[in-house]
């Protein structure tokens, strides 16, 4: 989902961050603190939400614990920061948080204006429709005339908008704050149609009293890469997230996983020996301990494993690997070699 900003008002802002943040070492602050802040969606099942327990899981949330295993060696130490679509880029820019993992879109705005860098992406997504089955609708081409449920602080809006202007339709908006009032708008029917990006809308749709009368049509009308952000002017934090997300990538290509890489440190291709035992000066360079890029896959898993666990085939969503498998399998999901 991707902010609509008072686009002046967020340079202001940036340039006032962007002078604050000149001297800023993340690094050092994460281990003063002892943890990594990380800043959240409310409540996303797949990507960022609470268990039964509170424990948060999801594929947005495996970024997070994988940079608390590279930079403390312990992949618990993080402190979860629940934020909304409006909160997200003020809690990162003010250094509420030290990382943004909130299925953020990484846009041209964003990355300009903001004060702000994309460390990557995460999950290739695409904006779409959920609608009652009972609605009788096939294709989002024949919704004219509905009220779409969605929800504020998001271009999801301005994609809406250029979707029914462009198919000639009209629509009336309804909007809510979350992603979770949103829901229940469209459940309580204060709406025809929900959209949002296309995973949220499996997501979304899990939490309904009676999901099996919900559907999500097949159009797909924006493209929505989503990954990690951090605040601009602190190139040593953002190579560490960014090699983080790489090293998780990286993992899933060479065939390590959480349950083989010890086995794997003996092995004599050289790739793996790189990888595992990491390359002494890249390590003191990125500032983390050699081990760095094991213990995040010892400790969170690969790419595949962490897609599978939080919204693939292994979880309730069970959404196919599709675009975001790996570049060698047909996907897009590709990361610069570690060398």
């Amino acid at each position: 989902m991707k902010m609509i900003g008072l686009v002046a008002a967020a340079t202001a802002i940036s340039v006032s961050f962007a002078s604050a943040s000149i001297s800023a070492d993340t690094l050092s602050t994460v281990k003063k603190n002892g943890f990594v802040k990380c800043g959240v969606s409310t409540g996303l099942p797949g990507f960022s939400n609470p268990d039964d327990k509170g424990k948060w899981q999801g594929l947005d949330v495996d970024v997070c614990r994988a940079v608390a295993a590279a930079t403390l060696g312990d992949e618990k130490k993080v402190k979860y920061i629940p934020l909304t679509a409006k909160e997200r880029f003020t809690a990162l820019q003010s250094g509420e948080i030290d990382i943004l993992s909130r299925n953020t879109t990484w846009t041209l705005t964003r990355d300009v204006s903001l004060g702000l860098n994309f460390a990557g992406v995460n999950y290739y997504d695409g904006q779409g429709f959920m609608v009652s089955k009972s609605l009788g609708v096939k294709s989002a081409k024949e919704l004219d005339g509905a009220a779409v449920c969605i929800q504020s602080g998001t271009t999801t809006e301005l994609n809406l908008a250029d979707y029914f202007r462009q198919h000639k339709m009209k629509y009336t908006p309804v909007v809510f704050d979350t992603s979770d009032q949103t829901v229940k708008g469209f459940e309580a029917g204060r709406c025809d149609v929900l959209t949002s990006d296309q995973s949220q809308l499996y997501a979304l749709k899990i939490k309904l009293s009676k999901p099996q009368n919900a559907m999500v049509l097949p159009e797909i009308i924006s493209k929505e890469p989503l990954g990690p952000v951090v605040k601009q002017a602190d190139d040593k934090w953002f190579n560490i997230v960014k090699w983080s997300l790489f090293a998780m990538v990286n993992a899933e290509e060479l065939g390590l996983t959480s349950s083989n890489i010890d086995a794997k440190k003996k092995a004599k291709n050289p790739e793996v020996k790189r990888f595992v035992e990491s390359d002494g000066p890249i390590a003191k360079q990125l500032g983390l301990n050699q081990d760095w890029a094991y213990q995040i896959v010892k400790q969170v898993g690969n790419y595949g494993e962490s897609f599978d666990r939080n919204v693939g085939k292994n979880s309730p969503l069970n959404i196919d690997r599709g675009v975001n498998a790996l570049w060698s399998k047909g996907g897009f999901m590709y990361a610069p070699p570690m060398r």
